[in-house]
């Protein structure tokens, strides 16, 4: 038994759509926001939070209802499709109404855009998990992950050779050139992958494995979930939001951090972020490995000490300096190490029909935070100063470190492997 890494690799192209997306979202709507409409920092941070309360709401509904639907196409494909082709075209406004200065018709199409990604994001997530056995969850984990760092590269990329250094550029070439890769990126799914196929096919190579763990052997047998599991589902997604609390407000703020305290113009910004994507890049295989040695557990506080360590330092940069990069690399790892291992310890905890359910619940989490960050972070940043940025990150970064420390299931023993390209295949 071995994870196949191609067809994860396609599979994660819904993932990679999806990161395009919000690479861009996150940089440019805020800056657009400032500078076209000149809104404070406050109000920025509220309409940044939109597609969390969206989400909110959307994505346990959504995630449940791929469920229980049975297509041509399989459970998520349909979602997956439907919600990228309305996606990129609602997205095609927004920058129109930028260079129009029509804020009306900019918050419409921002607004109708994000409902369209909410759609899919769950049956995008949850498509990774329905054709992979539990076992190498982790593993296909860590490539859905590095397809998604591919994307907000790609994003970053574009935003550093297409945004002109003036007061007002135009975000139209970014625009474009992200709805074509969301284009392409489906389009290679769809034909790459049949959803309905691969997983019948894979419940007959691939019949529920043993579990290590009594407690979740019951929970996956049964519809009974025992306090010990719920305590540590409970503290895992609480740990998640506080991760997110503190990784968003970094993410949503920094281009506007850059400009203000560092001074840099026009996409510059985007080379800090570009160098956090290339290190989590790198660091998918050697996280695998470290997994399957120390556990999930601890390599997702691993991962909080690197971004802890990380945010301190920053915040001792009074203007950009290349050795700021470092750190930024230091952010990328300790992303990686959270994200490869933290849904799949989650969804270890449900039972294979509800996969769709727990990956909107965690999302949910998630969102939740992302909902109260960027309006909080943005209240710190307008009422006191944007040095606030970075000691806010630290403290939400302390708080999901206490909490996770609490988690006690979905960390179960893996099997040995004989290379080390075996090892990217982690238990659950």
């Amino acid at each position: 038994m071995k994870l196949n890494y191609k067809r994860t690799i396609f599979i994660g192209m819904a993932f990679l759509s999806i990161n395009a997306f919000w690479q861009m979202y996150d940089n440019i709507i805020p800056l657009i926001l400032q500078n076209r409409f000149h809104l404070q920092d406050s109000v920025i941070g509220a309409i940044m939070a939109i597609d969390n309360v969206l989400a909110v709401f959307l994505l346990p509904i959504v995630g449940t209802w791929s469920d229980k639907v049975d297509t041509y196409l399989g459970k998520r494909t349909p979602f997956i499709v439907g919600g990228t082709i309305s996606a990129v075209i609602l997205m095609m406004f927004m920058p129109i109404a930028d260079g129009n200065s029509q804020l009306g018709l900019f918050m419409i199409s921002l607004a109708l855009t994000l409902i369209a990604m909410a759609m899919y994001r769950s049956p995008a997530v949850a498509l990774m998990p329905d054709l992979t056995p539990k076992p190498f969850r982790s593993g296909a984990n860590a490539v859905i992950n590095l397809m998604g760092a591919v994307g907000a590269i790609y994003t970053l990329i574009l935003i550093q050779l297409l945004v002109k250094k003036e007061d007002n550029p135009s975000y139209m070439p970014v625009f474009v050139g992200v709805a074509v890769i969301m284009v392409l990126s489906i389009i290679i799914l769809v034909i790459t992958i049949r959803e309905k196929k691969l997983a019948a096919q894979m419940q007959l190579e691939y019949p529920e494995t043993e579990e290590i763990d009594a407690a979740e052997t019951i929970t996956q047998k049964t519809d009974i979930i025992s306090k010990a599991i719920k305590r540590s589902l409970f503290f895992i997604l609480l740990s998640t939001c506080f991760w997110y609390m503190a990784y968003n407000a970094v993410t949503t703020a920094f281009s506007r951090y850059a400009i203000t305290i560092w001074k840099m113009q026009g996409g510059g910004f985007a080379s800090c972020l570009m160098v956090a994507m290339v290190a989590a890049i790198i660091s998918y295989i050697p996280i695998g490995f470290v997994s399957s040695k120390v556990g999930r557990k601890k390599t997702v506080l691993i991962g909080l000490i690197l971004m802890l360590i990380s945010y301190s330092a920053v915040f001792f940069y009074p203007t950009y300096n290349v050795t700021a990069n470092f750190f930024f690399a230091l952010v990328g790892i300790g992303w990686a190490a959270i994200n490869v291992n933290s849904y799949p310890m989650v969804v270890e905890m449900s039972k294979n029909s509800d996969i769709g359910k727990y990956t909107g619940l965690y999302y949910t989490f998630s969102m939740a935070a992302q909902i109260f960050t960027p309006i909080l972070s943005g209240l710190l940043l307008q009422y006191v100063s944007y040095h606030t940025l970075f000691p806010y990150a630290i403290f939400f970064t302390i708080c999901a470190m206490c909490t996770m420390s609490q988690v006690k299931h979905g960390d179960v023993k893996p099997l040995q492997r004989k290379s080390l390209l075996e090892n990217f295949d982690v238990e659950d």
